[in-house]
């Protein structure tokens, strides 16, 4: 992967870029981001870029190293990821999914870590990265070199090493030269300490909401208007991105009527039906859902204070301007907090029936004293 194919993250690339020319490269990196700021896709440009031939800016994406590497062939590109057990595979290491994790690089590049499980079906069983994978990572990376000089491991999701991460310690503090090991996190908190002593911290952000919005017209294709409306909606957020636009045809916009309604009007009845309604279209819709509402209430908050947004569509900022009649300001930071709220609770498979019937019933308590229907 190139540097350029990944959007935004301007300041990083330059570093890295800079880090590399000047000789002076850590030799552990921790690439710290949340999901879908496109962490592992730059750890994958570094290491592309440092086989590659004839890099300048960035790599040439054309010489011999770099065909290997953006096809995550490369022999001194090594990976490391959470694996399962399979039938026939009791002591898995991350070369007994090695096509698993070329294919899933190649058709859900900005994935997460359940994503990629689930493509192994792993069903309801827990990743890891095991005491086998560590023992052949020290096996690899204390071979010679194939092609490049370098020799490069990239793990992804080191929270998942557990404490059969202490036999890299040696490895990591005292490698054989030329060795890069680049460590893609999302938790900090959840990795060895004796690991994240060794490292250098490499911050990633979530990519800006323009960067973002250029990325869908110009790398995917985007139309400009569908482009405005899932780059806010994404927050910064790849993989949200990528399941907006493939999965973006659904009224957000009528559902949140029908709930407004339900809550304000229609009493617990309606309530129940909606509540039903919702917890059938699975965790990914409803945290869409939940964004899109956010993504409205922030609009309206934004009009409150006599700014109308650029690029925002004009039914859009129709219904922001009545969800101001319906909320004032306080009101409305109160909803977003819940709502922020309840996204983390999707995200580890809380009973939506339970989530959006207690959202329904503190909404009725923040919103009952400026009750305003919202007619179509």
């Amino acid at each position: 992967m190139l540097f350029s194919e990944i959007p935004g993250q301007t300041d990083v690339k330059e570093k890295l870029v800079q880090l590399v020319n000047n000789n002076r490269l850590s030799h552990a990196l921790l690439f710290l981001g949340k999901e879908g700021s496109g962490a592992l896709q730059l750890a994958t440009a570094l290491a592309q870029y440092i086989v590659c031939e004839n890099k300048k800016e960035d790599a040439c994406g054309n010489c011999p190293s770099c065909r290997k590497a953006a096809s995550l062939m490369h022999p001194d590109i090594h990976y490391s990821f959470p694996t399962i057990t399979r039938t026939g595979i009791d002591k898995p290491v991350c070369n007994d999914f090695i096509e698993d994790w070329r294919t899933f690089n190649n058709e859900s590049p900005y994935g997460n870590v359940y994503d990629w499980l689930q493509s192994l079906d792993a069903e309801n069983k827990q990743g890891n990265i095991t005491a086998h994978e560590c023992e052949d990572i020290i096996r690899k990376l204390n071979l010679k070199s194939f092609e490049s000089g370098y020799k490069i491991l990239i793990q992804w999701m080191p929270e998942y090493l557990g404490s059969s991460g202490n036999k890299l310690l040696k490895l990591i503090e005292e490698p054989p030269a030329q060795t890069l090991f680049i460590l893609v996190a999302e938790d900090d908190s959840k990795i060895l300490p004796t690991i994240l002593s060794r490292t250098q911290l490499v911050k990633i952000n979530r990519v800006a909401t323009t960067d973002l919005q250029s990325w869908l017209i110009e790398n995917q294709k985007v139309p400009k208007d569908k482009a405005s409306l899932i780059a806010p909606l994404a927050q910064g957020n790849l993989r949200e991105a990528m399941q907006l636009l493939h999965h973006g045809e659904e009224n957000w916009q009528e559902l949140l009527r029908e709930w407004l309604n339900a809550i304000l009007k229609n009493g617990p009845a309606a309530q129940v039906k909606w509540v039903d309604e919702i917890s059938k279209i699975g965790r990914e819709k409803q945290k869409q859902f939940v964004a899109y509402f956010i993504h409205l209430l922030s609009i309206s908050v934004t009009i409150s204070n006599n700014a109308i947004p650029d690029d925002i569509l004009e039914n859009e900022i129709d219904f922001a301007q009545r969800l101001i009649k319906l909320a004032s300001t306080a009101q409305i930071q109160s909803m977003v907090e819940e709502l922020d709220q309840s996204i983390y609770y999707i995200e580890r498979n809380a009973n939506p029936k339970m989530l959006f019937m207690a959202l329904s019933i503190k909404f009725y308590h923040i919103i009952k004293d400026k009750m305003v229907i919202l007619v179509n």
